[in-house]
C-alpha cells in the first residue's frame, strides 16, 4: 500500500510539473510575426536597442515575459515600458509558443 502511494504522489508531481499548454510552433511563429518581429527582428537575434532572445532557453524566456507581466520587470525606458506593455497582452499559451518558436531559430 505503501509503495502505491509513492507512485501516486511521483505521478502527481509530474503532472504538476508537465506544462500547461502544449506549445505550438506555428502559432509562436505567427504571434512572434505580430508581437515581437518589429524589436527583436524576424530572427529573433535584436539589434542595439532590443536584445538577442533567441539565446535564451525556454524557461529563460518565459521567466522574463512572466516577470514584464507581473511588473517585477519593469525598468526606466521607452523600450521596457514598450515591452510591458507588450507582455502583458500575451496569454500564457502565446508565451509557451513564442518560447517553442523561438527555440527552432537556435
Amino acid at each position: 500500500m505503501k509503495l502505491s502511494k509513492v507512485w501516486l504522489l511521483m505521478a502527481a508531481g509530474a503532472l504538476a510539473w508537465a506544462p500547461v499548454h502544449a506549445a505550438d510552433v506555428a502559432a509562436g511563429k505567427a504571434k512572434a510575426e505580430e508581437a515581437c518581429a518589429d524589436c527583436h527582428g524576424d530572427d529573433g537575434k535584436g539589434d542595439d536597442e532590443s536584445p538577442d532572445i533567441v539565446k535564451l532557453t525556454q524557461k529563460e524566456f518565459v521567466t522574463a515575459l512572466q516577470e514584464f507581466q507581473s511588473g517585477k520587470r519593469n525598468e526606466p525606458g521607452k523600450m521596457q515600458q514598450k515591452m510591458v506593455r507588450e507582455a502583458k497582452k500575451l496569454s500564457a499559451a502565446d508565451i509557451a509558443n513564442l518560447a517553442a518558436y523561438y527555440q527552432t531559430l537556435k
